[in-house]
């Protein structure tokens, strides 16, 4: 399966010229044997530095393409961090005229961030399908303590060889799956935002986000009924939903409320100390906490609103400990304040029936057992006191209109 990636780029009818830096996706078994010539398809040449991690090189599947250097990363303890990053530039020999970075979504952070600094293309190769940013543009790493996502670079060439990624391990890939079914909730949001408050919106990057939803529930479905993983079309739907943050620039489409936990899973803010697990796996939890608190909103026939209040510095100080001035500064120009908290109440059905969308967390759950995926707090090793309070902890630490966010401005 080779991707046309012009078919979502030029003029829209949202009245925006988009443009995607990603030019050729293939996800074809055996694709590194013809690694040279997409390279050479893609008028990439010159000095090339391939970028492994201990676990990416050393797998019996892998086949090593031709590097003029080699930067094998310890995997151990290898997290999307600025500080590692920049140590890893430090082993360049030189500045190289492209690097091409084998391994999974750490991996790629890695390589969109020393791209972006060294202006030059990179070429990622995916080992794994457990996240959809092999095709963003958008790097989600750890500075100062804190999680952030920010733009960066794209891959020009994205070459996703399915006799790796169909040797990985199968947990692996169930989090790939919980992260491209988080989009129920990223779609929801955005929608929702949209309604409330005319932010951006565009019909074309949603049917993309929606189609790639679309197809993994598909999988997803298959693998509840035992049947043999479509690698395939798994891998397409994380491509997809990648370009869709490369469109935009930012991830509206692909993240909303349910990926925060992830975010907060790394950063260990009081009641997340011990926490752990893939970022799919994180989202997929986070996914079935913002399927219930919505669905328990929209039982809701009416609401009632109250006037924007900026958080309170105490509790975000007690919440988040030595994370609280960084989250403090992420709340001090507040999306809350941009619109009317009455257009929650004028439009509340248009909500409930955005809402009424996403499944419900029983549903989620069923599935999520069927096909061996985490679905609760405990698997993730995440302190069940933060059940109550876990909409409002989660949206304070990303400055973006979701519903969570909004449930603030509602009258409990």
């Amino acid at each position: 399966m080779i991707l046309d990636c012009t078919e979502y780029t030029g003029v829209c009818e949202c009245g925006r010229d988009h443009e995607l830096r990603t030019k050729l996706v293939v996800c074809e078994y055996g694709a590194l044997k013809s690694f040279d010539k997409y390279m050479d398809d893609c008028g990439l040449a010159g000095f090339r530095t391939v970028i492994y991690d201990t676990n990416t090189y050393n797998l019996p599947t892998m086949t090593h393409v031709r590097a003029d250097q080699e930067i094998v990363l310890e995997a151990q303890g290898l997290h999307s961090e600025k500080g590692m990053i920049e140590d890893m530039m430090k082993m360049l020999e030189r500045k190289p005229d492209y690097i091409v970075t084998v391994g999974g979504g750490t991996l790629m952070d890695f390589a969109r961030y020393s791209a972006y600094k060294l202006g030059i293309p990179f070429v990622a190769v995916p080992t794994i399908v457990s996240s959809d940013g092999f095709t963003a543009d958008i790097c989600s790493i750890i500075i100062d303590g804190q999680k952030k996502s920010i733009p960066m670079q794209a891959a020009d060439a994205v070459i996703c060889d399915m006799d790796i990624v169909s040797g990985a391990p199968m947990f692996l890939t169930i989090a790939g799956v919980q992260d491209i079914l988080a989009k129920y909730v990223s779609i929801a949001d955005w929608k929702i935002a949209h309604i409330v408050s005319g932010e951006y919106f565009c019909d074309k990057v949603c049917d993309m986000a929606q189609a790639a939803l679309d197809i993994m529930q598909r999988c997803a479905l298959e693998l509840a009924e035992g049947k043999a993983p479509d690698y395939e079309a798994m891998a397409y739907t994380q491509m997809l939903s990648g370009l869709t943050m490369q469109i935009l620039s930012n991830s509206r489409a692909a993240s909303g409320a349910e990926h925060l936990v992830a975010h907060l899973v790394e950063m260990k803010p009081k009641g997340f100390e011990r926490a752990h697990g893939m970022h799919g796996e994180c989202v997929g939890v986070g996914t079935i906490m913002c399927a219930r608190a919505y669905h328990e909103y929209a039982k809701r026939d009416t609401i009632e609103v109250k006037p924007f209040e900026p958080l309170d510095e105490a509790w975000v100080r007690d919440e988040f400990g030595a994370l609280a001035d960084g989250i403090l500064r992420e709340n001090e120009n507040d999306v809350l304040k941009t619109f009317d908290p009455e257009n929650i109440k004028t439009h509340w059905q248009e909500i409930r029936d955005v809402i009424a969308t996403i499944p419900t967390a029983d549903e989620l759950i069923e599935l999520y057992t069927k096909i061996g995926a985490k679905h609760s707090l405990a698997e993730l090793e995440i302190d069940e006191s933060v059940r109550d309070d876990f909409l409002d902890i989660s949206s304070a630490i990303r400055n973006r209109l979701t519903f969570a966010r909004m449930t603030r401005l509602i009258v409990k």
